[in-house]
């Protein structure tokens, strides 16, 4: 795989020129058990010394799991849904929170707890929406359950989503989901992450944002797997800094 980075590059260059901050945070989907997937997760964690924020599913979320986080300092685990399966109506895209239901407020609720047995005070109470759908009139109900911040996906238009709830998004999703569910293709990949950048730095979008890398360890093939590296070394060495998510930009 060869990726031309030079737009990138010149972009992060100017950047570093106009002395501007570039937070970024790392979050991975869908974990519920220790795996050799997560093992290499986990290992790419800690050669770029970077934490990973795994969005784990509470209904399925085994011991085994915090056990291994526990031991792993840039391991730090999310609320991802509740059971991640969909109840969108017939003819909407997937989704478990993206429609009014009456059984919401309290899977909300129950996921956080079931969490919080699980990993204790190693939980950050930032609940992830399956598929990154959520509907708007579920977010004073997680302030309210007891999560600080919520994560989907693109731009974030607001920091504060509901009082007490801090809207903090990802942007940057490696894998071709739409198509050979392998790696989007590299060109495209550095295009958009440098119009990101470029949107940020005008003030288009919102610059305080962390950036945010979005991956699926338990699919990803070789060239996922190496881009990922490659980027987000990338961007580390063009002068992005880890985002203090305990602080919630």
């Amino acid at each position: 795989m060869t990726v031309d980075w030079t737009a990138l590059d010149a972009e992060l260059a100017i950047w570093r020129t106009e002395g501007l901050h570039l937070p970024i945070w790392w979050r991975d989907d869908d974990a519920i058990a220790p795996t050799a997937a997560l093992d290499r997760l986990a290992a790419l964690a800690e050669d770029l010394s970077l934490p990973v924020h795994i969005a784990a599913i509470p209904e399925h979320a085994e011991p085994a799991l915090a056990a291994y986080s526990k031991d792993r300092p840039l391991i730090r685990p999310l609320v991802h849904g509740w059971q991640h399966i969909s109840h969108a109506p017939d003819g909407a895209k997937k989704a478990e929170f993206g429609h009014p239901r009456p059984d919401a407020a309290h899977e909300l609720a129950q996921a956080l707890n079931r969490m919080q047995q699980l990993f204790g005070d190693d939980l950050l109470p930032i609940f992830v929406p399956p598929w990154n759908r959520l509907d708007d009139g579920l977010l004073p109900v997680l302030a309210d359950a007891g999560y600080v911040g919520v994560s989907t996906y693109l731009p974030r238009d607001n920091r504060i989503a509901a009082p007490g709830l801090v809207q903090i998004n990802t942007h940057i999703d490696p894998i071709f989901w739409r198509g050979t569910r392998s790696l989007v293709p590299p060109d495209t990949l550095i295009a958009d992450i440098t119009k990101q950048l470029q949107d940020r730095r005008k003030g288009l979008t919102d610059p305080q944002e962390p950036l945010g890398f979005l991956t699926h360890h338990l699919v990803h093939d070789e060239d996922i797997w190496g881009f990922t590296h490659a980027c987000l070394a990338r961007l580390l060495d063009g002068g992005a800094v880890p985002a203090q998510m305990t602080e919630l930009p």
